[in-house]
């Protein structure tokens, strides 16, 4: 019995055998208790740190610096902690930095897109082209803006997805701040008949955006006829708006347009096709017939043949 025992401990390494040894006595469980109150006073600092400053910063400062700040506190308040602990635990942190900076040059190599992201994540946040809350459009993903770290935006879609983008693609890309400012304007395409009164066209379409609810008298709408279509005459009819009130002014300028247009007798042309067919008749006798056929196109913008 005493010879496996002995057998068995040999068999572990030596500073193993010191730790456990040094479990069983009391200055060990007096020095974890001693490190473990330190890393949780660090701790609670930065986090009355951090309370502090949102108390006092959030009448200036924005949802990203909020975010930015507490992150970094936490980080540096973990950071501090860890390198206390390993102090007290007797640690040779000159020895271990110098084998993290070897180590780290190794991962540097391996990390060339983390680190090109992280430098573009220092630009965006100092040149603040989107702050979280704003509407962004980066490609063909649209969505609003739910953090800004350091590796990556983080959006959601409107059909609640999520979306993560690499900070080094939308450096890289355009990117279309929806609700910057906080008017925009609503760029309607419609095609009249060149039959339509143009100057009566105006004015309808100048009365409808007085009426809307969601429109603005200031700036006053556009009104622009810009070309002789196939259909028709092509009209673009702007109107400013509120950026919070997009989908309530588009659902109801459409529909009064197309009511108030159908009162007023103003025609809005669809593509027409001519198709000529030749054949015969059952009878045999040679003839032609001429099947005309209308294809109604669902909105104005389709392309006309």
């Amino acid at each position: 019995m005493d010879t496996s025992t002995t057998t068995d401990t040999t068999l572990l390494p030596s500073f193993l055998i010191r730790f456990l040894d040094a479990m069983q006595t009391q200055a060990f469980w007096k020095k974890v208790l001693e490190l473990a109150s330190a890393a949780a006073l660090i701790l609670l600092f930065f986090f009355l740190l951090e309370i502090i400053l949102r108390r006092v910063l959030r009448r200036t400062m924005t949802k990203q610096k909020d975010q930015l700040i507490t992150k970094v506190l936490r980080y540096t308040g973990w950071i501090i902690a860890i390198i206390t602990v390993l102090q007290g635990a007797g640690v040779n942190l000159t020895a271990l930095l110098g084998a993290a900076g070897i180590a780290g040059i190794a991962v540097g190599f391996a990390a060339q897109t983390s680190i090109s992201n992280l430098i573009s994540g220092v630009f965006l946040i100092s040149e603040k082209p989107f702050q979280v809350g704003d509407v962004i459009q980066i490609d063909d993903v649209t969505g609003t803006v739910l953090f800004i770290d350091l590796l990556s935006v983080k959006l959601q879609t409107f059909d609640n997805r999520f979306v993560r983008i690499p900070n080094e693609s939308i450096i890289k890309t355009n990117v279309i701040n929806t609700t910057r400012f906080p008017i925009r304007r609503l760029d309607i395409w419609i095609t009249v008949s060149y039959t339509s009164d143009l100057q009566k066209v105006a004015a309808v379409l100048k009365d409808l955006a007085a009426r809307n609810l969601y429109a603005l008298g200031n700036p006053e709408p556009f009104i622009f006829f810009d070309k002789y279509d196939v259909s028709g005459i092509n009209v673009l009819f702007g109107v400013w708006y509120e950026q919070s009130r997009f989908v309530d002014l588009k659902n109801s300028i459409l529909s009064e347009i197309q009511l108030r247009f159908r009162e007023e007798g103003i025609e809005i042309p669809y593509p027409k096709r001519d198709v000529y067919i030749k054949g015969t008749t059952e009878a045999g006798a040679a003839g032609q017939r001429v099947i005309r056929a209308g294809v109604e196109a669902p909105n104005n913008n389709k392309e006309r043949s």
